[in-house]
């Protein structure tokens, strides 16, 4: 039975044995999606079996090596796995992008597996495998920066979407990410052979070593090609000659600075949000990189897509802070104009859309000698609060005025707190009301009580400045409890002194101590006054930096009988 083997030996001669299951192997190499090659210690290849995408790969010529066809992106990278593999003679098994053949920039990514093989004098042959990888990478890929995209909220502002969004695709993707909000759709300017598109230059993502992008005011103009791919909501693929873009329809700056920048190509993406597009991402490659080609666009276009769920979030969060903002200025009336006393006051907004809509300042004459000052803050940060913030104010500014100079400010709050829990039943309230009255000899005389507030910061001419509380803590803030007594604390402005009321925005800061806030506000106070500053100046001097002002900032302030 041994002799109806066909693989036995006795039946043929042990060469064409070796002979015929080598072209067993080769024959079942070239029916797999597999390429087997070998490298010599000297490192010239050779392809043993298999078609596969070996075939179609760049092959070196003389004076050239295999890593000449390796992608720019990847060579340092795959240079070092390749160092460190033949150093500790350690199998490689890895992805990396390989130039076609007869293509100067189009790659293919490539699995490659290699294992060493030490000969007898010690030196090392290696042999391995290519296996098309491009599919499987591209799936790989997709899901990675959609999971990215899947886990970006709806940003405060349209600026931190796109960065996180730049972010997602350089370098991996791209060198450089630039992305510009369309400014109500696509305005013409100069003709048909001048038209272009007016946008909001924002946040974009640069790769190292690339040169900074120029600055873009507000009215920066795309070019044609920009203007139909917004218009056409369809994505545009621009491939440079050598040297970069001589025009092709582009901004004479974006020639500029690809050009400056080794611009390769350009791929143009309308973000298309409810059938709007709100924004124009353009993506660069750079420095000899090849350019995105068509598969390269419709991994971007998925990418960028992904963008229109917290688009549509962050500008539903932006249409609440304009409301917001719009009702909040509403009751923020200019204080009025007072003989012997400069007043002055802002609002800061803060940053983000749910911090908006508690604060508010106030000033009303009662008469030619007597002002009802207050400044308040409502618990919460949205368009409930701001609401409730307009009606608070109306009925305190009410009261004030009907109670007249003479009312004491401890009553005006008890009848409002009582007013405002019986038919509002809002959060909680904390609120300074003062009333100011005309001295006879020069300066005025101060009335004022505290439910629960920031206390006032009196800034003598003479003297360090200091913060007005009573003998114990304020008064708890409204809204807290049933008929509370509350304390009246009396003092004098006189010439030169100013008084600031202030909104705890000013002195709360997060991983911060409010007692070391108040400190400082009190030295910034005395710093600015010992300059001499005008009362808007000095009040804006007061302001945290931009980055620390997470909350809004609500500030009032008078100097009495200043010079001038």
């Amino acid at each position: 039975m041994s002799g109806d083997d066909p693989l036995a030996p006795a039946a043929e001669g042990p060469a064409l044995h070796e002979e015929r299951l080598l072209r067993r192997y080769q024959a079942l190499m070239g029916a797999v999606p597999q390429s087997v090659w070998v490298m010599s210690p000297g490192g010239e290849v050779t392809l043993l079996a298999g078609g596969g995408i070996a075939q179609k790969l760049w092959h070196p010529d003389a004076g050239t090596s295999w890593m000449d066809a390796v992608h720019p992106k990847d060579r340092d990278w795959f240079q070092r796995a390749w160092r460190g593999a033949t150093r500790q003679r350690s199998p490689l098994d890895t992805i990396v992008r390989v130039r076609l053949e007869g293509a100067l920039d189009r790659f293919r990514h490539i699995k490659i597996v290699a294992a060493p093989v030490v000969e007898g004098d010690g030196e090392v042959e290696w042999v391995g495998t290519a296996t098309d990888a491009e599919e499987h990478w591209r799936s790989r890929m997709r899901e990675k920066l959609l999971a990215r995209m899947a886990a970006v909220p709806a940003a405060h502002d349209l600026s931190e979407a796109f960065l996180t969004t730049a972010a997602a695709v350089v370098p991996e993707l791209a060198d450089a990410v630039a992305i510009f909000r369309v400014r109500d759709g696509v305005q013409a300017v100069g003709g048909p052979s001048g038209a272009s598109g007016a946008a909001l230059p924002e946040r974009v993502g640069l790769a190292p070593g690339l040169p900074a992008l120029p600055p873009l005011d507000a009215g920066f103009l795309l070019g044609p090609v920009a203007r139909r791919a917004i218009e056409g909501q369809e994505a545009r693929l621009l491939v440079f000659p050598p040297g970069g873009p001589t025009g092709q329809g582009l901004s004479d700056v974006s020639v500029r600075w690809l050009r400056e920048a080794g611009a390769t190509g350009v791929a143009l993406l309308p973000v298309v949000v409810d059938g709007r597009t709100v924004a124009l991402a353009t993506i660069a490659t750079c420095r000899g990189n090849p350019p995105p080609d068509e598969a390269d666009l419709s991994l971007l276009r998925d990418v960028f897509q992904q963008m229109s769920g917290p688009l549509r979030r962050t500008m539903e969060l932006q249409s609440i802070r304009g409301t917001t903002l719009a009702l909040q200025q509403s009751f923020l009336a200019p204080p009025p104009s007072v003989e012997g006393l400069a007043i002055a006051a802002l609002y800061h907004p803060a940053d983000s859309a749910a911090e908006v809509g508690g604060d508010w300042y106030d000033a009303v004459r009662l008469s030619a000698d007597a002002l009802a000052l207050s400044i308040g803050d409502i618990a919460g940060h949205d368009l409930d609060a701001a609401t409730a913030m307009g009606r608070v104010n109306s009925m305190l500014r009410g009261l004030a005025y009907d109670s007249g100079p003479a009312a004491s400010p401890a009553d005006t709050l008890r009848r409002l707190d009582r007013i405002v829990q019986a038919l509002d039943s809002p959060s909680m309230v904390t609120v300074v009301h003062a009333i100011l009255h005309r001295r006879e000899h020069g300066g005025w005389h101060m009335a004022l009580s505290n439910a629960g507030h920031p206390p006032p910061l009196l800034i003598p001419a003479d003297a360090p400045a200091r913060f007005l509380h009573g003998l114990t803590a304020p008064d708890p803030p409204l809204c807290v409890a049933d008929c509370l007594s509350r304390s009246t604390l009396h003092a004098i402005l006189r010439k030169g002194d100013i008084l600031v009321c202030y909104t705890d925005g000013l002195v709360e800061t997060p991983d911060s101590d409010i007692t070391d806030n108040l400190r400082g506000l009190r030295e910034r106070s005395d710093a600015l006054a010992r300059r001499g500053l005008p009362l808007p100046s000095l009040i804006h001097g007061l302001l945290p930096p931009l980055h620390h002002r997470r909350d809004d900032i609500a500030v009032i302030a008078l100097e009495a009988e200043p010079d001038g």
